[in-house]
């Protein structure tokens, strides 16, 4: 498992706990003792998964998870909290934490969540790659090839565009064949499917 987990706890003996108990795991872990040591620490581009206390000296897990989103951290966290603090955990579900979990924990559950929270973050990243990668190949095309694109994907035929766009047949199939090889697909049907799995408009 690629990356590694933070553990940002003011309470050494649980960072300590949870460290060894990851580490068990073959996770890669190291804690921090407060917000703000984790903050000024950004970024981290190793960073796979958060645990975050909701009670510390200093910033509190809530203000520390605030700025880790608008410093651009986009990994999962997980808030660790008293029975005490679920109405605080449950606004920061409703703000995008991955999660919550109350103290004492199950380790086995904890552990399967982290994995959850690390393979949920990855896919994220792969589909945002691959939405990224199909942007950058929309945005070669010439106007002309955008145009011949949005027509084909509403199913219209060579003839069919080439009247719409008051140009030859031939030429359409020209700017059809630019714009599949453009977009590294075989086929219509195929680029439809690239266009699809990555959200964007068709």
């Amino acid at each position: 498992m690629t990356g590694c987990v933070h553990i940002i706890d003011d309470d050494e003996a649980i960072r300590d706990a949870l460290s060894f108990l990851f580490a068990s795991r073959g996770l890669r872990v190291q804690g921090w003792p407060s917000g703000e040591a984790f903050l000024e620490a950004l970024p981290l581009p190793d960073c796979a998964c958060i645990m975050l206390d909701v009670r510390m000296g200093g910033i509190s897990g809530p203000d520390t998870f605030d700025r880790l989103r608008a410093a651009g951290c986009a990994a999962p966290v997980i808030f660790l909290t008293g029975h005490a603090d679920v109405p605080v955990a449950v606004r920061a579900l409703k703000a995008g934490a991955f999660d919550f979990v109350e103290k004492p924990f199950n380790d086995n559950a904890l552990v399967d969540l982290v994995l959850a929270a690390i393979e949920a973050h990855a896919a994220q990243l792969a589909h945002s790659g691959a939405r990224e990668d199909v942007a950058r190949r929309l945005a070669t095309l010439s106007a002309r090839e955008e145009e011949v694109l949005r027509l084909m994907l509403q199913g219209r035929l060579n003839k069919q565009i080439a009247d719409t766009l008051g140009i030859a047949m031939r030429t359409v199939e020209l700017h059809r064949s630019r714009l599949i090889a453009k977009m590294g697909a075989r086929n219509a049907v195929e680029l439809a499917a690239l266009l699809s799995e990555a959200g964007l408009p068709r």
